[in-house]
């Protein structure tokens, strides 16, 4: 028999698409080791069938919640502690089960779901921790220990990071050995070592690779192209779900990347702390690279037909920062009728934006992060208030993509004159699509977590939350992904107060004038050539129009990208400050335009889109 390895990954990531971590390193492994039989267990699949999709969708959004249910299976004399965590932090949602159902809904899946896989038979068994993967991971491997304690245990992803890698295979004897960083290169390394035991130097140490036998080698160890990757495999995620009851079976989103890393974290010297200030999801990778336009295009193009799904999502921390639309139109012409979702910068422009859209990118998510110039300065987001209106904007037109994005309360730096920014700023931006209120939380690895001082951050330790998970004596030797620490955290949970009601407000207008029969965006404008007529539409009052002629009208144009004074002026040649001024600060006060600084944005979208306007 071929000898045999198991990639696997735990509840809970999204259940509708495959893990991108197990394609990537089953396609790797494959061509780097013909001879060897991998099989990718996409276990939270499963899971997720089991419990019911409608249980376990709400649950794994929110990463507290999810830790609690394996918590109490991998350690039941804590329970009652835990389910008192889970109600306190469950208000609201509702899912008609109880904790204690759920726990044991889990525990009869982890039996059923374990036994139908033959432990024995796999040399190795390769974990993918991430981002609310921990319990369910560390439950999980016990009991494959328990079934077959000849299987190696390895675990890598970006909860294994590290330190935090170090302190997985320090604090669990079922880890025989941690990947921290990128899994390519270090996962064949160890394969040599299990399936090649003669070859010279396999003991050697290899960046990477974490285990007890041998000394460790600092770093990571990274593929140097990108373009070097073979397509990813998800053949055991489509056979799984084809096998399921025809009532358990959807159509799944299909995970690709372009990139690794983030090329915002590169230091500079205009950026002392390179990267945003919160920022942890790249703790797993060293610098940053993508692949060649040519083989995403082609990659995209042969993973759809291979598959026969039309939903992508670009697993992307941010994609690249040149030549995407150039990539977006190669992907439109491939002639797919495709709905795409990625993560972008606010200062994507317009035209990217457009040959995104015409691609099929029907969602984006964008670092906006605040709308006060003062504070996104303090989070090293590189962009300002007026270019993340800008972005809200363009994204309300019903031909680009729709926007999602997170509103970062609570930063130990931010101040009362941030929080009046925010909301005098808010003002502007209720005709776009609501952002969402976020607490900031340290994570691991985040240059708020390495340089503490810097932010008024100071006793860093793993976040409280984890005592209620983990005995004292675990959780001393473990470093987490999500941290606490002291900061005036009261003080600015009362400082942020009013952004959050304000928020609140805003998503609750936000959806009544968009539940009316005749919708559209709030705010637009239709362009008569010598006129122009701005309509906007409000929440328990009549709507209001406004008409521009003439030079104003040329002014509120050219100002749908933020323009300087200097700029507006230059367009329009014999009118002064005198008499251009005025007319700018009406608009402002109107709520029809932004300024900050001495630059102005118009806030009305097109009626019927910017494409259609060339």
């Amino acid at each position: 028999m071929s000898p045999r390895i198991a990639l696997l990954s735990a509840p809970w990531p999204l259940f509708n698409r495959p893990s991108i971590q197990l394609g990537a390193l089953k396609a790797f492994v494959g061509r780097e080791f013909p001879g060897v039989a991998v099989d990718a267990h996409h276990l939270y699949l499963d899971f997720a069938a089991a419990l019911g999709y409608d249980i376990y969708r709400p649950v794994s959004e929110r990463n507290w919640l999810s830790e609690c249910c394996f918590g109490a299976l991998l350690y039941p004399e804590r329970i009652d502690k835990i389910e008192r965590f889970w109600k306190s932090h469950s208000k609201g949602l509702s899912l008609g089960l109880k904790f204690g159902e759920i726990c044991a809904l889990l525990r009869a899946a982890s039996r059923t779901i374990l036994a139908a896989i033959p432990w024995t038979s796999y040399r190795l068994a390769g974990f993918s921790m991430c981002y609310g993967q921990l319990t369910s991971s560390l439950y999980l491997i016990q009991r494959v220990k328990e079934a077959s304690p000849g299987t190696t245990i390895a675990v890598g992803g970006s909860a294994c990071a590290g330190r935090m890698g170090y302190s997985l295979l320090e604090t669990f004897p079922a880890i025989d050995f941690v990947v921290s960083g990128e899994g390519e290169r270090p996962l064949v390394h160890l394969l040599r070592r299990l399936f090649q035991p003669g070859r010279s130097g396999e003991a050697e140490p290899f960046p990477g690779l974490l285990g007890r036998d041998h000394a460790q080698a600092e770093g990571f160890s990274q593929m140097p192209d990108l373009d070097d990757l073979p397509m990813p495999d998800f053949s055991d995620y489509f056979d799984r779900l084809a096998s399921m009851v025809p009532e358990k079976r959807f159509l799944p989103r299909l995970p690709v990347e372009m990139s690794r890393g983030c090329w915002w974290r590169k230091p500079s010297a205009a950026r002392t702390r390179p990267g945003c200030a919160f920022c942890n999801l790249n703790v797993q990778w060293s610098g940053y690279r993508s692949k060649s336009p040519g083989k995403i295009t082609a990659e995209i193009d042969n993973l759809v037909k291979t598959y026969e799904v039309l939903s992508l999502s670009f697993m992307d921390n941010l994609l690249p920062p040149a030549g995407l639309r150039d990539i977006f139109k190669s992907i439109e012409a491939l002639g797919r009728d495709l709905r795409l979702f990625g993560e972008i910068r606010a200062w994507t422009e317009r035209e990217v934006l457009l040959a995104m859209a015409g691609a099929g990118m029907a969602e984006v998510q964008v670092g906006i992060e605040a709308l006060s110039t003062g504070l996104l300065k303090k989070l090293n987001k590189g962009t300002t208030a007026i270019r993340n209106l800008e972005i809200m904007k363009d994204c309300e037109a019903s031909d680009l993509p729709s926007l999602s994005s997170n509103l970062i309360t609570h930063f130990p730096k931010s101040d009362g004159r941030d929080v009046e920014e925010t909301l005098a700023n808010l003002q502007f931006a209720l005709p776009f699509q609501p952002l969402k209120a976020t607490p900031f939380w340290l994570g691991y690895g985040s240059p708020a977590w390495s340089d503490p001082g810097a932010y008024g951050i100071r006793g860093v330790r793993n976040h409280p939350y984890y005592a209620c998970l983990f005995p004292p004596e675990v959780l001393k030797t473990l470093a987490l992904m999500i941290q606490g620490y002291r900061g005036k955290a009261r003080e600015q949970e009362r400082l942020w107060h009013p952004v959050k009601k304000a928020v609140e407000s805003w998503e609750k207008t936000y959806k009544n004038l968009h539940d009316r029969p005749a919708g559209g965006p709030i705010l637009s404008y239709r362009d008569g050539g010598s006129f122009l007529i701005i309509s906007e539409r409000r929440c328990g009052r009549d709507d209001m129009t406004h008409r521009l002629r003439g030079t104003s009208r040329s002014i509120y144009l050219f100002c749908q990208q933020n323009r300087g004074i200097a700029e507006i002026l230059g367009r329009h040649p014999g009118f002064g400050e005198d008499r251009v001024l005025p007319f700018l600060s009406m608009m402002v006060e109107k709520k029809l335009m932004f300024t900050e600084g001495n630059r102005y944005l118009s806030l009305a979208v097109p009626a019927g889109g910017y494409r259609s306007r060339g």
